[in-house]
């Protein structure tokens, strides 16, 4: 076998791709000059045979395990779950949502009938946010642990294996909810246990150490430690710290809007007309530039995407966005957020270490009320915006919950729209053709991450709450589905150290 590195352009590419002596390694797309694949492959003689990967994981039967509750099935639970069955441990999941396959009815209910169910949404329920936002495997936080070990986890359920060589790999959320439920059934066929429609709303704590969580309905799951993976929209649990005097800490976020251009315009950006394939796929983007001191940056772009409602409880409005695995839809879209911390939020300072999570729940009940609280997105035009107009008549747009017009360079906060007008100025220097009449602005885009941190030490628990381990996104630990993966692991591999 010979370890080969090339840079192919697509048509090479397609050739070597089906070429069964060849096994690609690893890929990425440069069009800096002309568009060419950066290809890494094993090549085989003939007469050699090519080795088959076994993904498969050596799981435990678990049923008289220790037990450890899990609070939260998104990628930090899961991932903290399974591999709590490789160390012997039993996970209890304890998620205040539905299943993956009954979820998508409350969700349906939001996006057609406006109808939030404070439970069971986009954000809450088996296989957290991630499982409607597009699948996305890039991670730069590579030194908390190992992502190819959490991308084979993703393989052994279902996902296609090219995830493994795709320096921006991503599923599709039309494929992550069966690889979600495979999970679940590899949990419960090692002996642990689920429980949905569950939502945690206490601990059990006795003298300063955690032996489980209570429910809503005053049900107690106990364990010898308990994992708070409740992703970054459970305000309820920050609020349950903020009342028992428990720590947390006001963590900088990001907050801003959902951009969308026509994907053949960002294909015509990216590509160059000249170099455009129909081999090629969707062409995505990367911005960032600083303003006045704050960055501002795009995140979670989706080529051939889907703007959502991505609210989580009444009166409030927020956006986020998905695409499937084909990402097929004639729309690009993108978040594009400004950095916030406590120094731009002075008047927010009464409320402590809830003072970024105030200013959050602000913003988006403004927008919520800008669109005469009918749960529509607001919608501007991004020269509209720049320019201080109302937009007259919104684009077309792939927004599943309906759009209104509305000023949204009055609507979000000052030193919000100063720096996004500016950034967009920046980002047409960068990607000639970015700033258009055709792109629209939706609001907001507010659940970028958690604006608390749950403080923990060395030893991954809560300072004052010994055998709490807070854990992912909504602990402030994480920022995607790989991180929070590999955080949800960690964590079990600090229980195990300190048992």
């Amino acid at each position: 076998m010979k370890l080969i590195e090339a840079d192919l352009t697509p048509e090479q590419y397609r050739e070597v791709e089906l070429d069964t002596r060849v096994r690609i390694v690893k890929r990425s797309l440069d069009s800096r000059r002309g568009v060419k694949y950066h290809t890494v492959m094993e090549v085989y003689e003939e007469g050699e045979e090519m080795p088959v990967i076994d993904y498969r994981s050596a799981y435990r039967d678990c049923r008289n395990g220790k037990r450890v509750v899990i609070v939260g099935a998104g990628p930090a639970g899961l991932f903290a779950a399974l591999r709590a069955l490789e160390q012997g441990l039993k996970p209890v999941i304890v998620e205040r949502g539905k299943r993956v396959s009954e979820r998508k009815y409350d969700i349906a209910k939001l996006t057609k009938e406006h109808q939030v169910n404070p439970d069971s949404n986009w954000c809450f329920g088996e296989g957290g946010a991630g499982t409607y936002s597009d699948g996305k495997l890039y991670t730069r936080s590579t030194k908390r642990g190992d992502v190819s070990a959490v991308l084979k986890k993703f393989i052994e359920h279902g996902a296609d294996e090219k995830i493994l060589i795709d320096a921006h790999a991503h599923i599709g959320t039309d494929r992550l909810s069966p690889i979600i439920a495979k999970m679940r059934e590899t949990v419960v066929s090692h002996g642990g246990e689920y429980h949905f429609d569950t939502r945690v709303t206490d601990l059990i704590v006795n003298d300063g150490v955690v032996k489980g969580v209570i429910d809503s309905k005053g049900t107690r799951y106990e364990g010898i430690a308990v994992i708070l993976a409740t992703g970054h929209s459970a305000r309820d649990i920050y609020h349950l710290f903020h009342q028992k005097g428990w720590l947390l800490d006001a963590k900088p976020f990001a907050l801003g809007v959902r951009v969308e251009h026509p994907q053949e315009l960002i294909n015509t950006i990216q590509y160059h007309s000249r170099h455009y394939s129909p081999l090629l796929p969707p062409a995505a983007y990367s911005l960032t530039t600083q303003v006045d001191g704050h960055g501002v940056f795009s995140f979670c772009m989706c080529p051939g995407g889907i703007i959502v409602p991505a609210t989580t409880a009444e009166g409030y409005q927020v956006v986020n966005g998905m695409s499937n695995s084909k990402r097929n839809s004639p729309f690009a879209n993108s978040g594009i957020a400004v950095t916030v911390s406590m120094n731009d939020v002075p008047e927010y300072a009464q409320y402590g270490e809830l003072a970024l999570l105030h200013f959050q729940e602000d913003v988006e009940r403004a927008m919520y009320a800008a669109t005469s609280m009918n749960a529509t997105a607001p919608m501007q035009t991004l020269t509209d915006f720049c320019d201080g107009r109302l937009t007259a008549k919104p684009n077309k747009t792939n927004y599943m919950g309906g759009v209104t017009s509305a000023p949204l360079h009055e609507l979000l906060p000052p030193f919000v729209v100063r720096c996004l007008q500016q950034g967009f100025k920046d980002f047409d220097r960068k990607m000639r053709g970015f700033f258009t009449t055709e792109a629209s602005l939706l609001a907001v885009e507010s659940r970028t991450s958690s604006p608390i941190r749950m403080p923990r030490g060395t030893d991954m628990q809560h300072p004052q709450l010994k055998g709490l381990y807070p854990c992912g996104e909504g602990a402030g630990y994480a920022g995607g589905i790989v991180s929070s993966a590999m955080d949800g692991i960690n964590v079990v591999e600090a229980i195990l150290a300190n048992l």
